[in-house]
């Protein structure tokens, strides 16, 4: 090979080694321009085509559907602070909760309600003024047997507003023989819901145009019921003791006025403020009875203390450790 061969071989060369370098060059920057700049990825939940609700399979592949539930579910499992609270939360009232909706006839799935209602905290109030756990106005309180008084709101009772939820759930399916439409009247109202089906000529919630408070409503409670049933699924790693326990408290009757709570709460051998925290449903420093018979829950001291296991909950059905 001649002097001037080499020279053209070399040359050449290193203009291919540019171009090929140049061109890797441009591949790493496009590359590293459509590579995630967060830590993590935040991946859209799989959306199913059938969900369950109250023993049926709701198909959700229509556009409105899909949609409604892919929103709701969605953000149950991004809001990750708030809903792991739920999950936490859930172990302490769901044994409340589940045996009055069994006795009541009440399908189970219910008790997904209450979670969307109040984020299970039975001393919530709204600002239209619906109270508790289940978060209901004073007038339907009544109307369905809770005793509100001003130093009695039981409302605030986990087990008493859960009997009342109850009477007005098993109404509404008398009227509608729908669990569904049934879910949608405790949003709106037996009378909303009943005046917009006939004006808009359907017969269920799903077609119905209403407020988007009302439109969310069953599709937020099928959308946590998803991620309660499996917490592991959508990215909620709990263990057995960071569930919230239930505790198993004296009832202490009383049907004559107790004129100062901290006296009372001494006298049980605890303080005032988990006689309240207990009792949310007592709303003052005392008690009048007004001839009514209470039942105050007085905790255990040796209950006071969390002592579970470490085991990892995958899919509850439903925990309690």
């Amino acid at each position: 090979m001649t002097k001037n061969s080499v020279i053209s071989f070399c040359a050449g060369s290193l203009i291919c080694l540019t171009a090929c370098l140049s061109l890797g060059s441009n591949d790493s920057e496009k590359e590293m321009e459509q590579r995630p700049v967060v830590s993590s990825m935040t991946v859209s939940p799989e959306i199913p085509n059938t969900v369950p609700f109250c023993g049926k399979m709701i198909d959700i592949t229509r556009y409105n559907m899909r949609e409604g539930f892919d929103r709701e579910l969605s953000s149950f499992t991004y809001f990750h602070a708030n809903t792991m609270l739920l999950i936490k939360r859930a172990n302490r009232y769901f044994p409340i909760i589940e045996p009055i909706l069994k006795a009541n006839n009440i399908p189970d799935d219910f008790k997904y309600l209450a979670v969307i209602e109040s984020f299970l905290d039975p001393r919530v109030t709204s600002p239209a003024r619906a109270v508790g756990m289940w978060q209901l106005l004073e007038g339907t309180a009544k109307q369905y047997g809770c005793s509100v008084t001003p130093t009695v709101d039981e409302r605030c009772n986990v087990e008493k507003s859960t009997q009342a939820a109850c009477r007005y759930l098993k109404a509404a399916y008398n009227k509608y023989g729908d669990w569904a439409v049934v879910a949608s009247s405790y949003n709106a109202g037996m009378g909303r819901i009943s005046g917009e089906l006939q004006k808009q000529d359907a017969d269920n919630t799903f077609d119905l145009w209403l407020v988007e408070e009302t439109t969310r409503y069953v599709y937020r409670i099928m959308a946590i019921k998803q991620i309660f049933e499996n917490p592991y699924k959508y990215g909620f790693v709990l263990r057995a003791r960071d569930l919230y326990k239930p505790f198993e408290c004296t009832e202490v009757v009383v049907s004559s006025d107790i004129p100062d709570l901290s006296v009372f709460a001494k006298e049980h051998g605890i303080t005032y403020a988990d006689l309240k925290r207990f009792n949310p449903w007592l709303r003052d420093r005392k008690l009048i009875t007004g001839g009514a018979t209470y039942k105050i829950q007085i905790p255990q001291e040796k209950d006071l203390y969390y002592k579970t296991p470490n085991t990892v909950v995958h899919n509850p059905d439903w925990v309690v450790k």
